[in-house]
């Protein structure tokens, strides 16, 4: 930490040297240093579908039906005259972004070397030149200067190049680099600088307009770094002010913008900053002129459908680099925290915008401060998440592994598909990611993010695969064979990665879940928003005992709050961790784990209807932000006065009454010497009344527990890991579970948990419309295909169509709602590419879950 901090504090110098020569702000600060400040958001539990943008929202709660609606036959298509309505165009993307870029930026060298301005002419056209002769035939083309690159304004006050850095002028750098057949990329973060807004200079090409017109009074802060005045884009002229900075960039032959300090985001969520204006003024002038926007750091995804509509790519986590000059350019720790945020951001990407993991500092093992293994595992993160690859490393020195690992065809075209990879879960340190991809292929990630070796398996069941599939390794570029069910990779490294593709074979069946990019959405569709209902299990508390021998039992405690241990593997944990146990201090289980790094956090997704932080007081601690579903909450003290005693198992923050659903909690360091997490309580929804019993062996009768979801729904009850039988250890009429007496006489006397197992929907998601008309889509390569969903009370009917041909409507209402429905299907379609369509036609709404096809 303390070389981190130092080298903000150079950073914060040089700022300030920039600053006080009257720059423009856009172009002062450096490039997203990793200042203290407040967390970016995680991921809510809801977002906005990928076609038409949407405000995001806290889920409602979920229908909790009673009874069983009546089954959906499966439907064979009959040929029909009508032909399907011609959906709304989806937005176009920029056809400059179709794929994310590969390419080099400046910023990890420039902290590496403690050189601010370490971005001469000679280094640019010597990276350019090693570019081109190392990476160029991969595809890498793309050079981009980070800060510092200006050292005044023009007559106009627009940033003019630094004269010392190049000499010769830089349209003449940039000239060498197009030479390079590469493009060239500068830096901009929001807002003017106070010695512009003062000299009043005039805009081009935007008469009677100067920069004293078009700053916001009274003044606002425009950037983290408080460099800069907002602008006012109620006045036209601050447009024409930024327009006139692009039509000079592109007439230098700009083909990139980096734009920094980006709110909300970049350690500022609360709309105090708000560069969202900048941010659509500057989109405005720059698609005009064909040239990539790319928005950093930090970027709030509770704004992440703006930052799609305007940008070409942005920052999901702060820096990748380590800020040790001459060390190391990063660190395994910041390679590990991206794994959470890719996680949160997986389906916002796509052509025209992508998820940007910053610098990928892998080309030269003796800078870049990670094992081979990691920096393997790096890049196939990278990979798998179609995030642009760019290069920090100084590419005259890279070494032969690096150059190995950069221009691996057959992982740079992982990269190059498109398909952003989610994984199957987060709760485990050997993680299994997949890209469903557009030739039907998957794209499949083992890795071990844990301190031993590994075997990692991929069940195809998990990927919405059945049936057996070739596996091909793309690291070592060799085919495995065929391999029914699943595949294990043996003793993954620590911090390793197996990278495969996993190709299904003639007539297995694929399932896409509703946010797979090759789903395709017309019209007002929304992810989630209350619409979906979550897999969850409930235990019931039964207290057993024998009032014949003088053991009676006493009704036992709710088991709707559930203790989450600190050691749960469904707690991710970012920054540095430590676990301690056997504290004696009067801890949950006798543990906790512990950071002493600010901005280090932890975050659980759970289901339920509210949670409790539990934690200790004592003089060590200090601050901590909560944030829940991506919003901020509040600041929490955790610390205790000097000389007082510490106090164990405390609540510091808790929520009630939560839509059920699923929620996400996160907890951010911010100071103090440590942040201890103890346990964290769930409370569930009511699924089950009563949720506790009593059995008296001496007495014995049955325990009958209403359900408060349809029975249809539950999918089993487990003791103990242990399932009963149904029909003999329980039997189900309706939502009435009856649990045999002859089953609860064989336990031990105490109180015992029955865990009650319900469905959900597929991946605890779906999309939703209320529009009629509106239409969700696949085309695949195949044989037959089924449209799968949930019934429910406010749904009504759907038309589905096969190339172009009304096939069936659908009848989707139902008097409860039941998840997992096959509401049609169709077999014996000749073998090759088809399209179903499913059109909203009546009801509140529609809910669209899982398409499911036999591939060819």
């Amino acid at each position: 930490m303390t070389g981190q901090k130092r080298s903000r504090r150079g950073l914060t110098a040089l700022l300030a040297t920039i600053a006080a020569l009257g720059l423009v702000a856009a172009a002062a600060a450096p490039a997203g240093a990793t200042p203290t400040g407040t967390p970016t958001p995680t991921a809510p539990t809801t977002a906005t579908a990928t076609s038409t943008p949407a405000p995001t929202g806290t889920p409602a709660a979920t229908a909790t039906p009673t009874a069983s609606p009546t089954a959906k036959p499966t439907s064979t298509p009959k040929p029909a005259a009508t032909a399907t309505p011609t959906p709304a165009p989806a937005p176009t993307p920029d056809p400059w972004a179709l794929k994310p870029y590969l390419g080099w930026s400046s910023y990890s060298m420039q902290v590496y070397t403690g050189n601010g301005k370490w971005i001469t002419a000679d280094q640019i056209i010597a990276q350019s030149d090693a570019m081109k002769a190392k990476l160029g035939k991969a595809g890498y083309d793309r050079i981009n200067v980070d800060s510092g690159w200006n050292d005044g304004v023009d007559a106009n006050g627009r940033p003019a190049p630094s004269a010392t850095l190049y000499p010769n002028g830089l349209k003449a750098v940039i000239d060498h680099v197009h030479a390079n057949g590469q493009k060239f990329g500068l830096y901009f973060i929001p807002g003017i600088s106070p010695a512009v807004y003062q000299a009043a200079y005039p805009i081009a090409n935007a008469p009677g307009c100067t920069t004293h017109d078009i700053v916001k009074q009274p003044l606002q802060q425009a950037d983290y770094w408080k460099i800069g005045y907002r602008l006012d884009f109620s006045n036209p002229c601050a447009q024409k002010y930024i327009d006139s900075i692009v039509d000079q960039l592109a007439a230098w032959g700009v083909n990139f913008v980096k734009f920094d300090s980006v709110t909300p985001g970049s350690g500022i969520s609360d709309l105090s900053v708000d560069a969202r204006d900048d941010v659509a003024a500057w989109s405005k002038a720059l698609k005009a002129k064909g040239i990539w926007f790319e928005l950093s750091w930090a970027l709030d995804i509770n704004y992440a459908n703006t930052w799609k509509q305007y940008a070409n790519g942005w920052r999901v986590e702060w820096d990748v680099e380590a800020y040790a000059p001459g060390v190391q350019l990063t660190q395994w720790s910041n390679i590990a925290r991206l794994f959470p945020r890719a996680a949160d951001w997986w389906r916002y990407a796509g052509p025209g915008g992508w998820n940007d993991f910053d610098s990928l500092d892998v080309g030269n093992g003796t800078m870049d401060g990670l094992t081979r293994d990691e920096r393997r595992t790096a890049t196939t993160l990278w990979a798998i998440s179609a995030a642009p690859m760019y290069v920090g490393n100084d590419l005259t020195k890279l070494d032969p592994f690096g150059v190995d690992l950069l221009t691996n065809k057959e992982v740079v075209a992982v990269d190059q598909t498109g398909t952003p990879a989610q994984p199957v879960s987060t709760s485990t340190n050997k993680q299994v990611w997949y890209a469903p991809n557009a030739d039907g292929s998957y794209t499949v990630a083992l890795f071990n993010l844990g301190p031993t070796e590994s075997d990692i398996t991929a069940n195809w069941s998990d990927l919405g695969l059945t049936g057996p599939a070739k596996v091909r390794d793309l690291w070592a570029g060799k085919d495995l064979g065929t391999f029914t069910g699943s595949f294990t990779g043996s003793l993954v490294p620590i911090h390793g990665v197996r990278l495969l593709r996993v190709t299904p074979l003639h007539g297995d069946t694929v399932a896409l879940n509703d946010d797979a990019q090759r789903v395709t959405y017309a019209g007002q569709w929304t992810r989630n928003g209350g619409n979906e209902v979550a897999a969850t299990t409930q235990p019931l508390q039964v207290a057993v005992g024998d009032s014949s021998t003088g053991t009676v039992p006493t009704p036992p405690a709710s088991g709707r709050i559930v203790a989450v241990n600190d050691s749960d593997p469904g707690i991710t944990y970012t920054g540095g961790w430590g676990q301690s146990g056997g504290r004696g201090l009067g801890d949950y289980q006798d543990d906790v784990h512990y950071t002493e790094g600010d901005g280090s956090s932890f975050q659980y997704t759970f289901t339920g209807t509210g949670i409790d932080y539990v934690t200790e007081l004592d003089q060590s601690q200090g601050a901590v932000d909560v944030y829940l579903d991506g919003q901020f909450q509040k600041t929490v003290d955790t610390g205790r006065p000097a000389g007082q005693p510490r106090l164990a198992q405390q609540v510091v923050w808790s929520a009630s009454g939560l839509p059920n659903g699923s929620h996400t909690l996160r907890v951010v360091k911010k100071s103090g010497q440590f942040m201890l997490l103890d346990k964290l309580d769930v409370t569930l929804a009511s699924l089950l009344d009563p949720d506790t019993a009593v059995f008296d062996k001496a007495k014995p009768t049955d325990v009958t527990v209403t359900l408060q979801r349809d029975g249809g729904e539950l999918a089993g009850i487990v003791r103990d890991g242990t399932a009963l039988k149904r029909g003999t250890d329980y039997t189900v009429s309706g939502s009435t579970v009856t649990i045999a007496s002859a089953y609860l006489a064989g336990l031990a006397n105490g109180t015992v948990s029955l865990g009650f197992s319900f469905r959900g929907d597929a991946h605890d998601d779906v999309h939703a419309t209320t529009t009629n008309g509106d239409t969700v889509a696949l085309t695949f390569a195949g044989t037959g295909v089924s449209w799968i969903g949930p019934t429910a009370p406010d749904q009504g009917t759907a038309e589905v169509y096969i190339d172009g041909k009304l096939a069936k409507t659908v009848d989707t209402h139902a008097d409860t709602r039941r998840t997992g429905q096959k509401l049609f299907g169709v077999t014996g379609l000749r073998d090759g590419r088809h399209t179903i369509l499913v059109k909203k036609v009546s009801g509140d709404v529609l809910r669209h879950d899982v398409f499911q096809y036999t591939a060819k």
